[in-house]
């Protein structure tokens, strides 16, 4: 056994998990897992580079991390970076604030391989079982992009595009930095049309249709899930691998379009982080499941956090 720290820092949130694996025996004991949302991605879609103030949220949420790395003594620490870092200008002050705080240095990945890590992080403990059928397609829709990937117990084919629910509510949903609500439906229409045109973009890569199970991560899917099953307070245990249907997802992403900054707050399963971009997740994984024609999605809390830690103590 190993003692591995992952980081995934992306878009909207940062997590931490440190867990004993094992790779030749697929023993894992998850030890501490944890997020923030630090909204690291928060106007990049139009200035092109990392809000200072996005930065120093990000930090303050690494010295935290370091600290609980520290007192669990994890021998391997792996920090990978997604969306947020990959298209800004200024992410060496990214790299280098996070190399001082942790003293390791960050993987700014490709989409595919946050892809890979995903659909790793996703299927480990599905992949030896029989009561999901394959080929699986993993849809992990983050706050910058959404990753596809299509396998069965190895990845076929990978594709990550750009339209992630942060993405799409600063493109979209806000006027003078402030939220919509609701959204009118010319800007529902217009985030609709963006997703259809990404939707072609990774069908060109990714046979969407061919999947036998729809697997969805990260914290818009989660969030949904929690909503269907009308839970009072947010359970990882209930969500993990609970089933929500196309039906279902229509009828909560009205809602959520429907509702204003305090309803949506209100839900007892939001995040207090997502409650001004769940709107355009859901909207996101409503259109995949009509593309692929997925009757239901199969809800995973395990997802690229987990892969980074196979991949940590491999």
């Amino acid at each position: 056994m190993t003692r591995v720290a992952a980081v995934d820092c992306g878009t909207n949130s940062i997590r931490l998990l440190v867990a004993d694996a094992d790779p030749a025996t697929g023993s894992f004991t998850e030890l501490d897992r944890r997020m923030t949302i630090v909204r690291l991605g928060q106007g990049v879609d139009r200035t092109g580079r990392l809000a200072p103030e996005a930065l120093e949220r990000t930090f303050a949420a690494c010295r935290e991390y370091a600290a609980v790395i520290g007192e669990l003594g994890a021998e391997r620490v792996r920090f990978v970076a997604t969306s947020a870092s990959r298209d800004a200008e200024n992410s060496a002050d990214f790299v280098a604030g996070v190399r001082d705080i942790l003293g390791v240095e960050p993987e700014v990945i490709t989409g595919d391989q946050e892809a890979q890590l995903s659909f790793d992080g996703a299927t480990k403990e599905l992949t030896g079982g029989d009561h999901l059928a394959k080929p699986y397609l993993v849809v992990d829709i983050g706050g910058g992009s959404t990753e596809f990937v299509l396998g069965s117990d190895e990845v076929a084919a990978a594709r990550s595009v750009d339209i992630g629910c942060v993405r799409m509510t600063e493109r979209h949903l806000t006027e003078d930095g402030t939220v919509v609500d609701p959204p009118t439906h010319d800007r529902v229409a217009a985030i609709r049309k963006d997703i259809e045109a990404a939707l072609d973009v990774a069908a060109a890569t990714v046979p969407l249709t061919e999947a036998a199970t729809l697997v969805g991560l990260a914290g818009t899917v989660t969030t949904i899930a929690g909503i269907a099953l009308e839970l009072t307070a947010y359970d990882s245990e209930a969500i993990h691998h609970s089933r929500v249907t196309r039906g279902q997802v229509r009828a909560i992403t009205e809602r959520l379009l429907q509702s204003t900054h305090e309803e949506r707050a209100a839900i007892p399963v939001m995040h207090p982080g997502r409650v001004d971009v769940i709107a355009a997740g859901a909207l996101v994984l409503l259109a995949v499941m009509e593309r692929t024609g997925a009757p239901e999605v199969v809800v995973s809390e395990h997802d690229i956090l987990d892969g980074i830690a196979w991949s940590a103590a491999a």
